[in-house]
């Protein structure tokens, strides 16, 4: 296109008279996500977010010390019976995730004329909160059931073979209800209820094969040590909660056989260096010994579920080479240990000798869920406060807005410390906590624009013809009161991700799971060294997850300003 066709980027009110530079309409999400792409900023922080959703939903494929597969080996040597270790020890929320995170490109994708993008959308949202909530109440009912104070009637119930059937199967149907019912009373589609019994039927199958969790126990290197299975792993070979004594505090790109050297050379200097009063440049010259291979395979017989090949192979294939004089020093010796194929730490280990680069990818999921789940539950609470304020106004708002003033008055971060010594430390109390006690800056927002919108003429029209009170305030006004909530709800969501850092990070978080703040906290270390691959990793994740909500909320409240609009023009 010549320039001389090109549409100016801005007009004035007599060229848009004249019919230049008009644009075809758009709707207002569309106009507004349009403007928010343009921002090189916003667009950093959509794919940002973009990663660290995927890898909270694919983490546990991705990073797992299980193998994807294993296979017996026989006496022979032959491959026997095949298994899948990572299949059978994922958990339930596992398995959603994984099934909702392939179904959205499918349902994005797919070309259903009826459907629009909003539409699909809206779909998959609900998806995601109709499994949402069942995950939950298995994961409580199995526990009520599995309880070691559980009653002799739960006891006998939960021994029953098809009782994880019937369990999920019954929790199913009562998630399912209120789905049914606002597909039918709401949007009076029968196949939105069908699209309901789908996810149903798919939680059912999924409750009753994954009720319970397996105990997870990493044994399977040194199965391959003593050649009785054959394994294949993922990319990241190691589990968050994979510990490894010999490996604690490893610096990156460290492998296990790093421990093996340094014990090695630790015991050689016990043996010589100390006895004799050698110095390090003095002991770099003493010649391999038969007494050296016999330490390497004292110290390897500690750490040989670590490997995985036999260590009696590499202990004689180093003493192939020492007698073929291609070991001469402690350096060569070093260069043949650490230079051995074995599984890397990435981003090295923490204070307990854990992977950091499986619990940074793990972690991804804790922040996304907290800070989604939380925010949601404020939004929901406070619109509908917001919403009886704005509509009735009078003495429904002076009461209400003192409730408002409460809560805001109450210290969330306080809050949560007392709540982490009293209640137990889990992901749904935290999430419920920052949920309903942070919903105040929603229902101001929602209020103020209640108070505009309840004088208009349509919410007028809507009260003769005698529409229910739910029905015009959350179908008539709130679509066009919502949007400051959705932009304040980006800063909500970095806050609430904030929150949950500050208390891993003073060890108050989550028990059990890999956090961000968790792994920070163990920067300074228990020596007061400061480990600058604990600080740089999760700090740096941090920020970034942080400052990609920010920019994305910044640039989507300049987007619907009416007055940067009307300058647009």
């Amino acid at each position: 296109m010549s320039s001389a066709t090109k549409q100016p980027e801005s007009v004035t009110g007599v060229q848009l008279a004249q019919g230049i530079g008009h644009q075809p309409a758009q709707g207002f999400w569309t106009e507004a996500f349009g403007q928010v792409v343009r921002r090189p900023a916003a667009v950093f922080g959509l794919i940002w977010i973009a990663i660290v959703a995927f890898f909270a939903i694919f983490s546990p494929v991705i990073a797992s010390g299980h193998p994807i597969v294993s296979w017996v080996l026989n006496e022979d040597g032959s491959r026997g019976a095949m298994s899948s270790p990572m299949l059978r020890m994922l958990t339930l929320a596992d398995v959603v995730l994984i099934v909702w995170g392939l179904w959205v490109p499918v349902l994005l994708l797919l070309p259903l004329k009826k459907l629009h993008v909003g539409e699909k959308l809206r779909l998959i949202v609900a998806g995601g909160i109709q499994f949402a909530i069942a995950v939950v109440f298995v994961g409580v009912v199995s526990s009520i059931f599995g309880a070691r104070d559980a009653s002799d009637w739960m006891r006998s119930w939960e021994l029953w073979s098809g009782f994880s059937w019937a369990a999920s199967a019954v929790i199913g149907l009562v998630t399912a209800v209120p789905f049914v019912l606002i597909s039918i009373g709401v949007y009076k589609s029968g196949w939105r209820v069908v699209y309901v019994g789908a996810v149903l039927m798919l939680t059912i199958v999924l409750g009753g094969w994954k009720w319970s969790p397996n105990t997870n126990t990493f044994f399977y290197r040194a199965q391959q040590t003593n050649m009785e299975i054959e394994a294949a792993y993922t990319i990241v070979p190691f589990s968050p909660n994979q510990s490894e004594t010999a490996m604690y505090n490893r610096s990156p790109m460290s492998t296990p056989l790093d421990s093996m050297w340094d014990r090695l050379a630790e015991k050689q200097r016990l043996a010589v260096g100390q006895k004799a009063n050698l110095s390090d440049e003095q002991l770099v010259d003493i010649l391999i010994t038969d007494q050296s291979f016999q330490i390497l395979s004292q110290v390897s017989g500690s750490i040989d579920d670590l490997l995985s090949y036999p260590v009696a192979d590499f202990i004689a294939e180093l003493e192939a080479k020492a007698e073929a004089g291609e070991i001469s020093n402690l350096f060569d010796l070093k260069e043949l240990i650490i230079h051995q194929q074995a599984p890397v730490h990435a981003m090295g280990t923490d204070t307990l000798g854990q992977d950091v680069l499986s619990q940074m990818l793990h972690a991804c999921r804790l922040s996304i869920s907290i800070g989604f789940v939380s925010t949601g539950i404020a939004v929901v609470i406070g619109v509908t406060i917001g919403a009886l304020m704005g509509y009735f106004g009078g003495w429904v708002d002076m009461l209400l807005y003192r409730v408002v003033e409460i809560f805001m008055a109450i210290p969330v971060l306080f809050l949560l410390i007392v709540a982490a010594s009293v209640l137990p430390r889990n992901i749904y109390f935290m999430m419920a906590i920052i949920g309903c006690f942070t919903w105040t800056g929603a229902a101001r927002f929602v209020r103020a624009e209640f108070m505009k919108l309840r004088e208009t003429d349509y919410v007028q029209a809507a009260k003769a013809v005698g529409l229910p009170l739910w029905s015009i305030l959350f179908k008539h006004m709130l679509p066009n009161g919502v949007t400051p909530v959705l932009v304040d709800s980006s800063f909500a969501i970095a806050a609430a991700i904030l929150i949950e850092a500050i208390l891993s990070f003073l060890g108050l978080g989550p028990s059990g799971q890999a956090s961000w703040g968790n792994l920070l906290s163990n920067a300074s270390g228990e020596t007061s060294d400061f480990i600058w691959w604990l600080a740089i990793f999760p700090g740096a994740a941090i920020f970034l997850t942080t400052m990609a909500y920010n920019l994305i909320g910044e640039a989507l409240r300049d987007a619907i300003d009416p007055k940067l609009k009307k300058a647009r023009v």
